[in-house]
C-alpha cells in the first residue's frame, strides 16, 4: 500500500504547523522547507482547511496554523480524511468481478491487516511525531540554506 501525494503532503504540512505553534506559517515557506511545489501545496492546504485540520488567516500578516491541537489529531484520522481509496484489492470495492471471491480468504486477511494499520495510526498523534521539535525545526528552518 502506498499513500497518495495528497496524504504525504498533508502530513508534512501538519507537522510543519505543529512544529511552529507560536506563529503563522505561509504556503511558500512550507514549500521551501520541504522542496515541493507551492502550487500543489495550495490544494493540500485548501483541503486541510475544509476538513478543519488547518485554519487560514487571509490578508497582510496572514498565514496558516493548526485548526486542532496537535495532541488531538491522530494520524489515522488525517489519512482517513484525505485518502479516498483503501481498496487494497478488487473485492474490497463495488463492481467486483473476481471469480474466487466466494471462496477466497485473502480479502479477510487484507481487511485485518488494514484494520491493524489504522489501529497503529490511531495510536499516534501529530504531537507524538513532532515530539523531536528541536531537531525537526533545525532541519526545516535551515532548508533554504541546504538547497543553496
Amino acid at each position: 500500500m502506498r499513500l497518495t501525494v495528497l496524504a504525504d503532503y498533508s502530513l508534512r504540512v501538519l507537522m510543519y504547523l505543529g512544529a511552529h505553534p507560536d506563529r503563522l506559517a505561509t504556503i511558500d515557506e512550507i514549500a521551501e522547507a520541504y522542496g515541493i511545489s507551492a502550487n500543489h501545496l495550495m490544494k493540500v492546504v485548501h483541503r486541510l482547511g475544509q476538513l478543519g485540520f488547518v485554519e487560514t488567516q487571509r490578508g497582510r500578516g496572514g498565514g496558516l496554523r493548526l485548526g486542532k491541537s496537535a495532541e488531538k489529531v491522530t494520524l489515522g484520522e488525517v489519512l482517513r480524511a484525505v485518502e479516498d481509496d483503501f481498496q487494497l484489492v478488487e473485492c474490497f470495492g463495488t463492481g467486483n468481478t473476481c471469480r474466487i471471491t466466494d471462496v477466497c480468504r485473502l480479502k479477510r486477511v487484507l481487511h485485518r491487516a488494514l484494520e491493524a494499520y489504522f489501529e497503529v495510526l490511531d495510536d499516534w498523534t501529530l504531537a507524538d511525531i513532532i515530539a523531536n521539535r528541536k531537531a525537526l525545526l533545525g532541519v526545516l528552518d535551515n532548508a533554504d540554506q541546504i538547497g543553496r
